[in-house]
């Protein structure tokens, strides 16, 4: 997760894009060419998967939320942009584009539907946005995703077939709550342990190998599902320019709120960025856990992700233009 005490270029995101395109390339390879130890790194995502969760949420910075309860009408538009209308834009261009591929509409929907509770930070940062509000944003967007995930998943793709909201609660309850407690646990008790400074250090431990953990559960989904993947590439050009689509709508989105609401520009950076970025690696594991067996849905979330990075960095020189005086 980036931070406030991120530096003024994005290595985190700049390893992270790269590491992507690296796992993606020697997943397939190994999932091609070694189809034994492919299948039984795809067999094996358990362990990743947890270590990845534990290390989202043992990154969030709860602390933050008291010291921005003063900016409630901001709290409140991001709120609604991130949960209300992105999803509606999101569900309307994964329909548009890719209705005749119901499994890859699922992973785009569900990508699509979810804010960002890391990289962005260090792009509003970039950008000259708010960042301390950004960190209040964190906890609150990580929770309501979560809260809402089995409600978007019953909305917005019903022809994935009956999927018991019962299961989805016990997957959601073992799986995250459960992890969120003990990582967040381990975060208070380590940071009172410590001191502030010393326990800055496991935090930025942590940003520094989550990367490298979401690189490997990548791997491990393109190793043992390469096939599956392969046999629809045809359509990831379709899959592309959804994305980019929703890229733009959303962009258009946030300027409208933005001059609607008459944010200053700090709070217009930091609303652009929050609606632009999604939490592909989150989802992703959600994805895995309540939807098993579904190759092609978490491939449209990898990709997302991967085109997500480029994009951040455009709209960070935009909004600096939009920053300067006429």
């Amino acid at each position: 997760m980036l931070t406030l005490s991120s530096r003024d270029h994005l290595p985190a995101a700049t390893l992270t894009s790269s590491l992507l395109v690296i796992a993606i390339i020697i997943g397939a390879l190994l999932g091609h060419f070694a189809p034994v130890r492919g299948q039984w790194l795809g067999d094996n995502v358990d362990t990743t998967l947890l270590t990845m969760i534990g290390l989202l949420f043992f990154s969030v910075r709860l602390n933050v939320l008291a010291r921005q309860a003063s900016n409630l009408r901001f709290m409140v538009i991001a709120i609604m942009a991130n949960f209300v209308l992105v999803p509606l834009i999101g569900y309307g261009v994964a329909s548009l584009f890719m209705s005749a591929h119901p499994l890859l509409m699922v992973g785009l929907v569900i990508y699509f539907m979810s804010p960002c509770t890391d990289w962005f930070l260090g792009f509003t940062r970039l950008a000259g946005g708010n960042v301390a509000l950004g960190m209040a944003l964190i906890p609150i967007n990580m929770a309501l995703q979560l809260l809402l995930y089995p409600f978007y998943l019953q909305w917005f793709t019903p022809h994935t077939g009956a999927v018991d909201p019962q299961l989805i609660a016990t997957t959601l309850l073992h799986w995250f709550l459960l992890p969120a407690i003990a990582a967040l646990t381990l975060h208070h008790t380590l940071r009172f342990m410590l001191g502030e400074q010393r326990f800055e250090q496991w935090l930025t431990f942590a940003d520094r190998i989550t990367p490298w953990v979401i690189a490997l559960l990548v791997l491990q989904i393109f190793a043992g599902n390469i096939a599956s993947i392969l046999a629809h590439r045809y359509v990831f050009a379709w899959l592309l320019l959804s994305v980019f689509v929703f890229f733009v709508l959303t962009f258009l989105l946030s300027e409208a709120i933005s001059r609607g609401c008459r944010l200053d520009y700090p709070e217009h950076a930091l609303l652009t960025m929050t609606i632009a970025a999604r939490n592909a690696p989150l989802m992703l594991a959600v994805t895995m856990t309540v939807l098993p067996g579904q190759p092609l849905i978490y491939a449209a979330l990898v990709i997302g992700m991967l085109v997500e990075f480029p994009h951040l960095t455009l709209l960070r020189r935009v909004l600096l233009v939009l920053k300067r005086p006429p």
